[in-house]
Formats: C-alpha cells, structure tokens, sequence
C-alpha cells in the first residue's frame, strides 16, 4: 500500500507539483511583464513629466521676454510724449509771444495811421485856409512862410516819436502757466 499510495502519492505529486511549477512560473512571467510594463509607464510618465516642465520653463521664458519688451516699448512711448509735450509747449509759449507782438504791431501801425491822418488833415487844413477861414491866396502869404516849413508841435512829429519805435520786449518765459 505504501508502495502504491507511494506510487500513486508520487505520482499524483509530480503531476501535481509540476502543474504548480508551471503555474508559478507562468504567475513569474505574468509578474516581471507587470513589472516591466509597470517600469516602461514609470519611465515614460516622467519623460512625460519632464517635456511638460520644459514647455512650462519655455513658456514662462516667452512670456518674460515679451513682459520686458512691451515695458521697453512703454518706456519709449512714454520718453516720446513727454518730448512731444514739452515741444508742445514751447511752440505753444511761441505762439503766444508772437501774438503780443502782431497785437503790439497792429496798435503801433493804427497809431501811426492816427498820426498820419492827423498830419494829413492839419497840412491840408492849412493849405486850403487863412487866419479868417477862407480860400488860400497865395499872394497874400509872405515869402518867409513858404520858405519854411510849418511849426508842428514835437510831440506829433513821427520823427520824434522815439516811444513808438521801442522793441517789444516779451520772452517766452512769460507765458509759462
């Protein structure tokens, strides 16, 4: 019996322990595949990893280089309008001095049309009439009156109105608000 039971026990383990052998064998197989699949998904989840935070460092670099581009460019823009402005406002001061002196100009030349006027007037007056008011009698006038010339008063004299031919003195400083 123990022969038997042994044969049989043997034989039934062999069989036994090889299907064991077998199937631990192929679960080892099955496992190192896992395993490796397992180290493959590891190896490329990190180079995954690594490419997406080299595309973030790239990125983040563009984006740098651009924030520094459009500040410089602001800089430029905003040194461009402050000189805009200031030559702005030196035009502008310019402007204003040269209109005081088309306005001091203008009042020189009106009074200097008065003057001319008046002149004209008073020398025509005295031309046409005597002391009694009637017509010029050319006959009856001295010599020494037509050799000189009429007493004009000196203040009306355009050739002693020194204050008329003064220069307009007005800078742009002036005008600064």
């Amino acid at each position: 019996m123990a022969s038997s039971s042994g044969t049989s026990s043997g034989s039934g383990s062999g069989s036994g322990s090889g299907s064991m052998l077998q199937n631990s064998g192929s679960e080892e197989d099955l496992r190192a595949l896992m395993d490796q699949r397992k180290r493959k998904r590891m190896i490329s989840n990190r180079e995954s990893a690594r490419r997406s935070r080299m595309r973030k460092q790239k990125h983040l670099d563009d984006l740098m280089a651009q924030a520094a581009h459009l500040r410089k460019e602001n800089h430029q823009i905003i040194t461009n309008v402050n000189i805009t402005t200031q030559h702005f406002l030196t035009i502008e001061s310019e402007n204003s001095v040269l209109r005081a002196q088309v306005d001091e100009l203008t009042h020189r030349l009106e009074s200097l049309n008065e003057i001319i006027a008046f002149l004209s007037t008073t020398t025509a007056n005295n031309n046409n009439t005597t002391s009694y008011g009637g017509a010029l009698d050319t006959t009856s006038i001295s010599s020494s009156f037509i050799t000189e010339p009429p007493m004009i008063d000196n203040f009306m004299n355009p050739l002693n109105l020194s204050y008329l031919n003064q220069p307009i003195m007005a800078s742009a400083d002036m005008f600064q608000y």
